[in-house]
């Protein structure tokens, strides 16, 4: 079979299969299946096939789920659940909006500042999108806020949890794509850091365009002592975990997944202090983190299989020859695949669009002598901007579920174009300056 062949066959079994509604995790299992029987199986009877082909498809994908790499995300995921369910998060949020003060616009950067820090604590970008929406969209819209100034910084910051560690996705990334999990995490704090002052630079300039946008109002007063406890006792020790995470990172100290298990058990011990660890919390927390855990393992295993498939039937060499044949600029082919990803961003989510690209986007990007870390962060901001594409992008669903009965889908897409556009910009310099995610990681070589 011709690699194109091999390839239709392949992407049009697990496209049926979604097709008819099965679960994205399964149907990638089904093709691999039916795909193993087909090229790996031999000859013989079907039953033998099926034995053969299955059972090498198994031998090489089990090593990818059972590899130390992947401890991280447990780790992670279980962090942000304790940090959601004990009202760590609450507590933090309600403080920045303290110290914030009267500005103009102030609703909209306490948005930003305390949706960053949530974002970077929990990992989650649908579950920091759905809290920020839930508390600050109501708020703001009482206090005669335009539905862009409400709705947009939160679109924006929910994905901000792509980049900044600890970030799962992150780590399912490099370990689908083999790179190395503690230099990726390091690559995204920049970006992400940078991603936030573009959002805090794009509201100034709303509130200068449009001062009605955003209507000051009084705010209860508070003294720089209440400022500097507030600071002390509901900020600092949240944001304090996250920094020791990436310090031991950074400077060697301890492996990925060591660090992700401090990380844990620095938010247990909190939450703790607080008096807010309890049977019931744990409870919703262990729950929270193992639904998704499975989810992601059952991911990760459809895309090694699928991986040694496109390998075994020639696709990959195939389509890197196809395309390197074009003889296109590294940087047309580079922008080509960052496009896919946003089309793609329009209908699935991020962990299905990983599963189907990063095998065939990793080796080509390779080829094209791109640095894979590099790359890496690229694909993450082109699943972060994906996440609030219209019309599909998840984020604006998620929004849609928590905003006032009286928003609509058109007021959430021109609230996230904004946000958008300053994420392209960030892709942009990236492209230009590679060495703003590159740097950090350098570090610590």
């Amino acid at each position: 079979m011709e690699w194109y062949a091999a390839l239709g066959f392949l992407l049009g079994l697990i496209l049926f299969f979604m097709f008819l509604g099965v679960p994205v995790a399964l149907a990638f299992l089904a093709a691999n299946m039916i795909g193993a029987t087909y090229f790996m199986g031999g000859n013989g009877d079907l039953f033998t096939q099926m034995s053969r082909g299955i059972g090498q498809l198994a031998n090489n994908a089990v090593p990818t789920v059972t590899t130390f790499n992947l401890m991280p995300v447990p780790m992670f995921l279980l962090m942000g659940e304790i940090f959601f369910f004990t009202g760590l998060a609450q507590r933090m949020f309600s403080a920045v909006d303290k110290l914030m003060g009267r500005i103009p616009g102030r609703l909209s950067f306490v948005t930003v500042a305390g949706g960053t820090a949530f974002a970077t604590l929990s990992g989650s970008s649908m579950g920091s999108t759905a809290l920020l929406g839930s508390l600050m969209v109501p708020e703001m819209q009482a206090r005669g806020y335009k539905k862009h100034m409400s709705i947009g910084p939160i679109l924006g910051t929910g994905g901000l949890a792509m980049l900044i560690p600890p970030s799962a996705l992150a780590v399912l990334l490099a370990t689908l794509a083999n790179l190395d999990v503690g230099e990726l995490l390091i690559a995204g704090i920049i970006p992400g850091l940078m991603l936030a002052g573009f959002y805090v630079i794009l509201i100034l300039i709303m509130c200068m365009i449009d001062p009605d946008a955003a209507p000051a109002y009084e705010v209860e007063r508070v003294s720089w002592a209440q400022r500097g406890k507030l600071f002390l006792l509901d900020v600092l020790p949240m944001m304090s975990v996250v920094i020791i995470v990436i310090l031991l990172i950074l400077n060697g100290w301890s492996t990925p997944s060591e660090s992700a298990a401090f990380g844990c058990l620095g938010v247990l011990i909190l939450a703790a202090l607080y008096r807010k660890l309890t049977i019931k919390n744990i409870i919703a927390s262990v729950d929270g983190a193992l639904r998704v855990t499975v989810m992601a393992l059952l991911i990760i295993f459809g895309s090694a299989t699928f991986s040694s498939l496109l390998a075994f039937s020639g696709a990959s060499s195939g389509l890197i020859n196809w395309a390197t044949g074009f003889e296109l600029a590294p940087i047309v082919m580079l922008l080509i695949m960052f496009g896919i990803l946003l089309v793609l961003g329009m209908f699935m989510d991020q962990l299905s669009m990983m599963l189907l690209t990063v095998p065939i986007f990793f080796p080509l990007a390779q080829t094209l002598d791109f640095n894979l870390i590099w790359f890496a962060v690229i694909t993450l901001m082109a699943l972060e901007i994906s996440f609030t594409t219209p019309p599909f992008g998840l984020l604006l669903f998620v929004m849609k579920g928590v905003s006032p009965p009286d928003t609509t889908m058109r007021d959430i897409y021109l609230a996230a174009l904004p946000f958008i556009g300053c994420s392209i910009l960030l892709v942009a310099l990236m492209i230009i300056w590679p060495g703003i995610a590159l740097w950090l990681p350098s570090l610590g070589k």
